[in-house]
């Protein structure tokens, strides 16, 4: 079996490093530029990387490929919108890794938001003393757009600041943190009394702009809108008419439909959006949290056991 795993990643070498220490018997490649890993990859079989950053020409020249490891939860460029992938190469994410980070960021949000953090520097900037009551989050409904590991993070951490947690969810399940899970087709009704509404779920064909005109306008005019999964699940055009005529009271957007959001947009400009660059999935231990899951699949992988691989997306022409 062909053992050679191309890593195509900024910190390819540490990966490179850590993984070459617990499985001496396979060889990586790393390479931090795309230049690099074309000059390296023609005779890899396993190809470790970011999904929305691993490029077309990259898989083409990788006739041996039979396994992406993507190093994100996200893998919907390369099932749809990859022609040059082979439909037998088998795709495995790390779904289930991002709640601590992407949780977080929802907090940071929910709390610079409903507070008006931007407001407060801006009094520091001009030496005003000016004390008024605080919106907290106490008490407050915390609608979940997907109920899945990273809405379960955030879910409990709700629960923690004493908010009500209503998740949505595309079929019936159970989870802990949530007080209520309602049927995506409660979506309009469960945004009308949100005080918060968090999007988490992965972009398919069935959500695109699932957040819609209709889904915004019903919400109160005192609410906030977090977007942490994908710019393409939420109409921003309803979005950015809604907040810049204050019908909706700000929103934390860390995707955009375009990335690099355009230096031009609008986003930019607005006084009650926080505008973050896709940094909800990142964190200063991602190495640590991946480790576990990359040795496990490659173990599985060498041991011709891809039935004990985790988070497997697409297998033999199948997506899961």
């Amino acid at each position: 079996m062909n053992t050679q795993v191309l890593i195509f990643d900024s910190e390819a070498h540490s990966y490179a490093a850590k993984l070459a220490s617990m499985l001496p018997e396979i060889e990586f490649i790393p390479a931090v530029s795309e230049t690099d890993a074309l000059a390296v990859c023609s005779g890899a079989a396993i190809l470790v990387g970011l999904a929305p950053y691993i490029p077309s020409l990259l898989v083409e020249a990788m006739p041996r490929l039979r396994w992406i490891q993507a190093l994100t939860t996200g893998t919907d460029n390369l099932l749809f919108g990859m022609p040059a992938l082979a439909p037998d190469v088998l795709i495995t994410s790390l779904r289930g890794i991002h709640g601590p980070q992407m949780a977080e960021l929802a907090i940071l949000y929910m709390l610079a938001l409903a507070r008006d953090l931007r407001g407060m520097l801006g009094l520091q900037a001009e030496q005003k003393w000016l004390r008024r009551p605080q919106r907290l989050l106490w008490g407050r409904r915390a609608v979940l757009v997907g109920v899945g590991a990273i809405a379960e993070s955030l879910a409990v951490r709700c629960k923690a600041f004493g908010m009500e947690v209503i998740g949505i969810s595309g079929r019936p399940r159970e989870a802990p943190g949530f007080d209520r899970i309602l049927p995506r087709s409660a979506l309009t009704e469960a945004a009308a009394a949100a005080d918060f509404l968090v999007v988490l779920l992965p972009y398919s064909a069935d959500t695109h702009k699932l957040v819609d005109a209709k889904v915004i306008d019903a919400m109160k005019p005192d609410a906030i809108l977090v977007n942490l999964s994908r710019g393409r699940i939420v109409d921003e055009t309803a979005l950015l008419a809604a907040l810049q005529e204050k019908r909706l009271r700000s929103a934390g957007l860390d995707v955009f439909d375009t990335e690099p959001l355009p230096e031009d947009h609008p986003f930019w400009r607005c006084d009650n959006v926080i505008v973050t660059p896709h940094i909800g999935g990142m964190s200063d231990v991602y190495a640590d949290q991946a480790i576990p899951t990359l040795v496990g699949n490659l173990r599985a992988y060498l041991a011709d056991r891809t039935d004990l691989m985790k988070n497997v997306v697409r297998k033999g022409g199948v997506i899961l």
